[in-house]
Order: structure tokens, then sequence, then C-alpha cells
């Protein structure tokens, strides 16, 4: 079976020097660049742009593109590592770096043409411009086959329309990535990816989502009437638009597994320099064994599931199967990240109810990373079509 045979692969998890400084330096810009001002852009639902634009000058925004198209030429670890580090201290940072490089750069570099990667990928890269990945609607979120927006081919172009639902980067993007239906009779298979600009006759942003977690980040949704995309800015054959988003989302499951760890790990990384400060009955609360066995768990659990983050990213540079791989790294590491970010709250008492401490933020933002980019339970799918194929 297929996990038998994929067991010990992928396994090694020597890091690299270049792998140790890439971690440093997404520590460093989260600690002392995301940090400052989190609580009132989770209150306020905004993020500095000035950030975004200095997420991009450091080169996080295409991390495995290649140098010829203006990224870093960096391996899936390097990316998970940066996702962990961002993720610890801001999800709503980390999702959009998730989004721009695992599912916009990685589809475009993977799949466009050379004169696609040169008018688009090259400044998506580079961080110049940022890009969204438009697949989910009102009625097709987990079954993504039933597309109800549609490109009608009218010859030298496509007419689109349609509405796509919670879309990351929706209001800041300059390029969308949009899945939209051909051919109805043919339903999936006739089903196309179009890169669609910003400012387009015909393309509205709809209102900005009131979400639950990572608040900061820019959520909308993405109304098309009538929207002429010329036939060059169809990615790969007539038809290919959903292989290409099963392809590039199996990629992004890997970077929201890495976010998941990253919220698990800031939230314990809190908990435990709580523990040792916090006093009670004489003595600091990690001294007692009930905040002992909570944080031993955490550890072991945050540990497991960065195994799962690491395996997954290795097997993608190895350019073997990472299906199955990145399918057990996302359910698992979603569904640690929501109970060790609700036993950080636990362990912070009245103090982790309250924003001035952060891990209440950390348990709504964790939420979201058992629900986007394939919910938990189709994960559960993936993961079991895969054992018998």
């Amino acid at each position: 079976m297929a996990f038998k045979d994929t067991l010990l692969e992928g396994l090694n998890f020597n890091l690299s020097e270049e792998h140790l400084a890439v971690k440093e330096a997404a520590r460093d810009f989260a600690q002392n660049e995301l940090l400052p001002g989190i609580l009132e852009r989770d209150n306020e639902q905004k993020f500095d742009p000035k950030l975004l634009k200095r997420m991009g000058e450091l080169g996080f925004m295409g991390m495995m593109v290649s140098p010829e198209y203006g990224g870093g030429g960096m391996d899936t670890v390097s990316y998970v590592l940066a996702m962990e580090e961002l993720s610890k201290v801001d999800a709503s940072a980390s999702v959009m770096v998730s989004v721009n490089n695992s599912l916009v750069c990685y589809g475009l570099e993977a799949y466009g043409t050379e004169e696609q990667k040169q008018k688009y990928l090259t400044r998506l890269a580079s961080g110049e411009i940022v890009g969204a990945f438009c697949l989910s609607e009102p009625e097709a979120g987990s079954d993504a086959t039933s597309q109800h927006t549609t490109a009608e081919d009218k010859g030298e172009h496509y007419l689109v329309n349609g509405t796509k639902n919670w879309i990351t980067n929706g209001g800041i993007s300059s390029v969308c990535l949009v899945i939209a239906q051909t051919h109805p009779e043919l339903k999936h298979k006739g089903i196309n990816c179009l890169i669609v600009e910003k400012g387009w006759d015909g393309f509205a942003v709809g209102k900005k989502e009131d979400k639950m977690g990572i608040r900061a980040s820019d959520t909308h949704s993405l109304m098309f009437s009538d929207v002429k995309v010329p036939k060059e800015n169809r990615i790969g054959a007539d038809g290919f638009g959903f292989k290409f988003a099963m392809s590039t989302l199996n990629g992004g499951r890997i970077g929201i597994a890495a976010q998941a760890l990253g919220i698990a790990a800031g939230a314990f990384e809190l908990s435990l320099k709580y523990a040792q400060e916090r006093k009670a009955f004489g003595k600091p609360i990690f001294e007692h064994q009930a905040i002992q066995f909570k944080l031993a768990e955490m550890a072991t659990k945050i540990e497991a599931a960065r195994l799962l983050v690491y395996k997954a990213a290795r097997l993608k540079d190895e350019h073997k199967d990472y299906v199955e791989a990145a399918a057990m790294a996302k359910l698992f590491a979603s569904d640690v990240a929501m109970w060790a970010t609700t036993e950080a709250v636990q362990i912070h008492g009245g103090y982790g109810y309250v924003k001035e401490y952060h891990v209440e933020r950390m348990m709504r933002d964790a939420k979201i990373t058992q629900i986007y980019e394939g919910t938990s339970e189709i994960q559960k799918l993936v993961i079991a079509r895969e054992l018998i194929r």
C-alpha cells in the first residue's frame, strides 16, 4: 500500500546552513517587524502595506521561483521553515505568503507559457504585485467540480461571468488565477484556468469578510460580469483547469500545514515562557504536574506535526509522489494547531482569554487551517484514496 511504500521516504531532515539562515531570517522579521502592531492589525482587520512590501524585499513572496523569473530559487523545505516562523507570530501574514508562493507562483511556473511567466511571474515573485487563487464559490467549496463561474469561448477571448468567495489577497491582488467552466457537458474536464488582471472591465471586488481569525489578511468576494480574457491568458490546454487546481492545491497543503505547525509552535513557546514566570501556590506553575503534562504533550504533538510537514516538503523537493504526505501533514498539523492553542489559553488562565497575551488570537487563527485548501474531511478522503491506489 502507498503508506507502507513511502513510510521511510523523505526522512532526511538534516538542515543545511542555507536552511538555518532562512529560518533565522524569517524569525527575525517575524519577531522584530511583524510582532509590533499585531494587536492593532487584528482589531482593525488591516495589514500594513509597508509590511507586505517588506516581505517582498526579503524574498518571502517568491521563495521557490527560479531566479530566472525573479525568485529565490529555494526548495520546499526552506519555504516551510519560513512559513513556520512567520506563523508563530502572524498567521495573517503567512497566509498571504502561502497563497502567492504555493498557488499562484507555483502554478504559473509549473504550467504557464514563457510569455505568461515573463509578464506575470517575475513581478509576482519579486513581490512587486500580489496574486490570488480563485477556486471557491458560493456553491463550490469542497466540491471543486461544481464551478458556476463560466468562461464562454468567444474565439479570440473568453467571456467570464460568476462570483468567487473567500479569496485571500482578493482586494490587494493585481493578478488572479480564475477557475471557470467552459464546457459544462464535459463536467470537470471542461474547466479552464484563466489569468485575469485587476482593473479589467466587469471585474469587481466585493466586501471584505469579517472573519473569526486571520483577521488582518485580505479576504474578499470577487465578481466577474462579462470580463473579456484573451486566449493567451489560459493556462495549459483547453480543459486543463481542474487538473491545474488539484495539482496546485496538493502543494498548497504543505504551506498550510506549515502555517498550522507555526501557530501551534508559537502558542507553545508563549505557554512555556508564561508557565515559568507565572506563580501559583508559591511556585511557578511549570512546577505543577498538571501544567508539565500539558506542555509535554504539546511539545510531542508539535514535533510529530513538524516531522510530517518536513517529510512532505522533502518528498516534493525530491520530485516524488507527495500527495498522501501533504494531506497527512495538513490533517494532523491543523488538528494539533487547534488543540495546542486551546491548551495554551487554558495554561494562561484568565490572561489567555484577553488579547494582550496573544494566545486567544492564535486559537482563532488555528481554526481556518482545518478548513481552507481542503477541509480535514477532504484530507481524509485523499489519504484513503491514496492508501489503495
